[in-house]
């Protein structure tokens, strides 16, 4: 069985917690409780570039404010 998170032919979408984690779905999934679509659906490394270009503090909101 393959993982279908690693399919480059399948649409994603980028989710986001209320920590201000992001995640990489594939589309038609349905998403966590906690967790809502912030960009997409679009393809995988368009997805994934978009976290590289969000999520640079990858601490949760909360740790990243106790240590600002």
């Amino acid at each position: 069985m393959t993982n279908p998170f690693d399919d480059p032919d399948k649409n994603y979408t980028v989710l986001v917690n209320a920590a201000g984690e992001h995640s990489l779905w594939v589309s038609g999934i349905p998403v966590p409780a906690g967790w809502e679509v912030t960009y997409g659906p679009r393809g995988r490394q368009a997805c994934l570039d978009h976290i590289a270009e969000n999520w640079r503090d990858l601490r949760p909101n909360a740790a990243a404010r106790r240590a600002a």
